[in-house]
């Protein structure tokens, strides 16, 4: 008999409260063990490129990502601590350009989904969200009092305890398109066709919501992309996301 892997079965119990938070407030000592759990991420250099910002009151909380819970913890790709370190020593360090934007997002993703793992363990739900970039993301950096280069606020993870538990976990894919062995390979054919079925299927649990369905859409894939991520059309200017990226320095354009 096989004995049961507690890591395996915190992460298999994984899932998204969408919003539905009590008022109570998460301890402490259960803040300070999701924070210290987010630091022993694996990152690039032994830097951290980050900072995790605790916020615990509510309406601020509403005000950054439209929902509110026990905490919120921000996750930011930010190099501020380095520049400010290299200059203590009498040295220079760029905080900006692509390469370092994408190491420091690594970092930081990194440094969230362990704190979501740990958070799980300790019996709290979890939600991540990118509430921070819908609207003005000028509001976040001050809310929050941001610098205004080399730091850019990349996802809010919510933690508290749900009003009612999930009736069905969100399923996941774990084949062709996802898992590839030994070489790339692009989903074709039947593939395809089975891809489709599978975000159809009710009891795979892989589609958002049930709004494919009311909108008369025949495939949950149908809706996903004409609905909910359309195609950009041509010339469309510049979304605030990227403009915010080139204003932080982490352009190379």
């Amino acid at each position: 008999m096989t004995a049961r892997n507690e890591t395996l079965a915190t992460i298999n119990g994984l899932s998204t409260t969408h919003g539905t938070f009590t008022d109570q407030p998460v301890a402490d000592a259960d803040i300070e063990t999701v924070l210290q759990a987010s630091v022993r991420a694996a990152n690039a250099s032994a830097r951290q490129s980050y900072s995790i910002i605790v916020v615990r009151d509510r309406e601020r909380q509403r005000a950054l990502t439209g929902y509110c819970a026990g905490v919120t913890l921000v996750y930011c790709i930010d190099y501020n601590r380095h520049m400010a370190q290299a200059a203590h020593l009498g040295l220079d360090f760029d905080g900006g350009g692509f390469t370092l934007f994408v190491t420091g997002a690594t970092d930081t993703a990194l440094a969230a989904q362990t704190g979501a793992i740990a958070a799980r363990s300790l019996g709290l739900d979890s939600m991540f969200t990118n509430g921070l970039h819908r609207g003005d993301i000028e509001r976040v950096y001050d809310l929050l009092d941001l610098p205004r280069s080399a730091c850019f606020p990349l996802v809010a993870l919510l933690l508290g305890r749900a009003e009612k538990a999930t009736p069905h976990q969100k399923g996941r894919l774990t084949g062709p398109g996802v898992i590839h062995w030994d070489r790339y390979h692009l989903p074709e054919g039947g593939e395809l066709d089975q891809l489709v079925a599978d975000y159809d299927d009710p009891d795979l649990n892989l589609a958002v919501n049930d709004a494919w369905r009311k909108q008369g859409f025949d495939h949950y894939l149908q809706w996903l992309y004409q609905v909910r991520s359309p195609r950009r059309k041509p010339g469309e200017g510049k979304r605030q996301l990227q403009a915010i990226a080139e204003t932080s320095g982490f352009s190379d354009v």
